[in-house]
């Protein structure tokens, strides 16, 4: 699922801009820190840039922040999610409010989600 070179070049600028959620959980994910988990951020895929991503259980692990209250970004996202599904990818989506207030919980749900890829590796409605 090759990015197209403005893709890339969108995914480069937002790794030197990412929002605080997404730099407390990038401390986290780092260096494979989590259960020793290979993770990309900023992952160009497709027309899309990924928040993070591990390639080798298909999962995308995307930072809501107050943009995805505005009208229509809800489905905007919803059209990403299942296009990601249809090509094998799982979407995990946490509120940028609980990275900060709940690593922890984050990293639960993280570990969950990479279960689960692993159980069931096919993607499903």
């Amino acid at each position: 699922m090759q990015a197209d070179e403005k893709t890339r070049n969108l995914a480069k600028r937002l790794r030197r801009r990412m929002s605080r959620p997404e730099t407390l959980l990038w401390q986290e994910l780092r260096a494979n820190r989590l259960d020793g988990l290979h993770m990309r951020r900023q992952h160009p895929i497709g027309p899309y840039v990924l928040d993070f991503f591990c390639a080798s259980v298909k999962l995308a692990i995307e930072v809501d922040g107050g943009a995805h209250d505005i009208p229509g970004r809800r489905e905007r996202d919803a059209e990403r999610t299942a296009w990601l599904g249809s090509r094998g990818v799982r979407t995990l989506r946490v509120p940028g409010h609980v990275v900060e207030n709940d690593i922890n919980r984050v990293l639960t749900r993280i570990r969950e989600a990479v279960e689960i890829c692993r159980q069931r590796p096919e993607v499903g409605p």
